[in-house]
């Protein structure tokens, strides 16, 4: 079924690692790049099918550098949006059995967020797939959460 999906693989998988593993410093996440990059091939192997193996190459280069870019502006959204709403000296001062009263204290669902975003230090988009809402809306979550924190710590 995924036969020449196979062969592509077994030609580019290493070079498509290393090229990642410049682009991102990081060989585990080139790793996940390059699966998700075959992912997509899977999903697009009739397309590929038409297609010789020099287009083959330049279409996985070019499904995986779009990956990369995504993800990128992702984590860079996510680290302007999502302040750590305390300083070390702050947590400090507060024992865990307030700080829990305190997260149990913010309205529906927002201690719920809190906790997933800063003690399980999950994304928005992981949040939004436990909890069944749009990442939009976690984002939005933990932005009244951290008000509404900041004015209970007032």
């Amino acid at each position: 079924m995924y036969r020449e999906i196979s062969d592509l693989y077994e030609k580019l998988n290493d070079e498509l690692i290393r090229w990642c593993s410049y682009m991102t410093g990081d060989r585990y996440a080139a790793e996940e790049l390059v699966q998700e990059g075959f992912v997509r091939a899977m999903k697009n192997e009739d397309t590929l099918k038409t297609m010789d193996d020099a287009r083959k190459r330049a279409w996985m280069y070019q499904t995986i550098k779009h990956l990369f870019i995504d993800k990128t502006r992702k984590e860079k959204h996510e680290n302007l949006t999502d302040e750590a709403p305390d300083s070390g000296k702050l947590v400090q001062e507060y024992t865990e059995a307030e700080w829990i009263q305190l997260i149990n204290s913010l309205p529906k669902d927002e201690g719920k967020v809190l906790v997933l975003r800063y003690l399980e230090d999950m994304t928005s988009g992981q949040i939004s797939q436990i909890l069944g809402m749009p990442p939009g809306t976690v984002r939005s979550k933990l932005h009244d959460a951290r008000k509404h924190l900041r004015e209970l710590l007032e």
